[in-house]
């Protein structure tokens, strides 16, 4: 290590969407910034190897997937084919647009990146570790953790990322396997599998509760399960993986359902989605004193503050929901509370979407009936929408959930092929605290789906402009 000790105002630790968020927002109020990550450019698992990625793979699943469905209108592409090499090309070149942007934003505001792995030393120290061991010093006055989380392991299948992979080695595309068991019906799951059957490989999925998205509202998931019948011919719930080997060059795996059934197939593949684990080993968090709450997540306050109030924490490393615009209103927060302004994280409502077309925010039904809270259930049905006959999208639904003592909108979800579309307009809505009439009266284009909303709205009321009434 080098005798010579930099200092900084505000070191934060962790350049994904919480972290740079930070940062840009700490700059921009004056702040002396370093922004400290191991990669070239901010971004993190989100923009390298999760959020962006996957979601340039399920654009070209849409695709692969409209095409072959427009048949139904006269449009025949015939002899398509699928350039694996091309598609990876493409998805790294998004990647790189993206993250080169966020370098040049980072350059701009005079932030100090450092690439570099951090380990808090004492309560105002960090050793800065670069790619060839190199080690320095930093001293700063207040600093915010944003180190993230990473895949949970399977004891039975540990992570070689050739065959058994997490998302982000499954998102480095190589070949399509003829089949892969993906482990978990969660979003991650979902999302990979959408991708990999639009690649040709045949999916066979395990999930250990009852069925997709565990604690989602069923309604929602029917909508899925009719939209993706030959995705999930080979699901298989309430079931767990007990065993995996090797098989010459493929994986043999068993898996036993709660009758204690056990199955044994061979795969080419194996991907692992089953939850998250925070970023805290190997941090140096015990040396600054800092306390982790249930399954190691760090605690923290409104303010995102720690128990040591000068060290602050934002992201997947404080725990659900693990999400990385949640994470960027965290930096945002944290970075304006270090400048000394009066602000604190209290969100009505934090919206989440699954890119299989589900979206949801604030109160769900499942959580309603789980709380047994009085409520209100309006739900508008796509096949209603003007606009989801214009593009044959025969599934659907949006569905209001209303505080019936006063009329206030207590949460939305949505399914369908544009739910991620809809689900901000219920969320400004939550945060607002708008009411059915606000949304029932609020003059909607036409013919888009965002009717949907003012139409479960005048469901309320009785019967709206194209629907008798809820559900139907």
């Amino acid at each position: 290590m080098t005798d010579k000790k930099k200092k900084t105002q505000l070191a934060i630790i962790g350049a994904g969407p919480g972290g740079y968020a930070a940062a840009f927002h700490a700059a921009d109020l004056g702040l002396k910034v370093t922004l400290i990550d191991p990669r070239e450019n901010p971004g993190g698992i989100c923009l390298y190897e999760g959020c962006i990625p996957t979601k340039a793979l399920l654009h070209f699943a849409d695709v692969k997937e409209e095409s072959e469905k427009a048949k139904e209108f006269g449009l025949h592409f015939d002899n398509a084919s699928v350039d694996i090499n091309q598609l990876s090309k493409w998805k790294d070149q998004v990647v790189g647009k993206l993250t080169k942007g966020l370098g040049q934003l980072t350059k701009a505001r005079k932030i100090n990146y450092v690439r570099a792995v951090a380990t808090i030393t004492d309560s105002h120290t960090l050793e800065l570790t670069d790619a060839d061991k190199n080690k320095s010093s930093l001293t700063f006055d207040k600093a915010i953790i944003a180190t993230g989380s990473h895949a949970n392991e399977l004891p039975e299948a540990k992570f070689d990322h050739k065959k058994i992979l997490d998302a982000g080695s499954a998102l480095q595309l190589k070949e399509a396997p003829k089949q892969m068991l993906v482990v978990g019906a969660g979003y991650i799951g979902l999302e990979m599998s959408v991708i990999y059957q639009a690649l040709g490989t045949k999916i066979t999925i395990v999930e250990a509760s009852s069925g997709i998205l565990p604690g989602m509202s069923r309604d929602l998931a029917k909508v899925f399960q009719k939209e993706r019948q030959t995705l999930l011919k080979n699901a298989h719930f309430n079931t767990k993986v007990v065993e995996v080997g090797k098989k010459g060059k493929r994986l043999k795996a068993t898996y036993k359902n709660k009758e204690g059934q056990k199955t044994s197939k061979n795969f080419d593949k194996i991907l692992v989605a089953v939850g998250q684990t925070p970023n805290t080993q190997n941090l140096g968090l015990e040396a600054a004193g800092i306390e982790l709450g249930q399954k190691g997540f760090i605690q923290v306050n409104e303010f995102r503050q720690t128990n040591r109030d000068h060290i602050y924490a934002v992201g997947d490393v404080t725990g659900a929901p693990l999400l990385a615009h949640k994470a960027t209103h965290e930096g945002r927060v944290a970075a304006e509370h270090v400048a000394g302004l009066k602000t604190a994280y209290e969100p009505k409502a934090i919206p989440a979407v699954v890119y299989t077309g589900l979206a949801w925010v604030g109160l769900t039904e499942a959580k309603a009936k789980e709380e047994k809270r009085e409520v209100k259930i309006v739900t508008f049905p796509w096949n209603a929408s003007g606009r989801a006959a214009t593009q044959g999208i025969k599934q659907g639904l949006t569905k209001l959930i209303i505080d019936p003592e006063n009329d206030r909108l207590l949460g939305a979800e949505f399914a369908g092929k544009r739910a991620g579309t809809l689900v901000a307009e219920a969320t400004l809505a939550i945060e607002m605290g708008a009411t059915a009439k606000d949304l029932e009266l609020t003059i909607h284009p036409h013919p888009t789906f965002s009717e949907t909303i003012m139409e479960a709205a005048e469901l309320y009321y009785g019967p709206a402009t194209h629907s008798m009434k809820s559900g139907a």
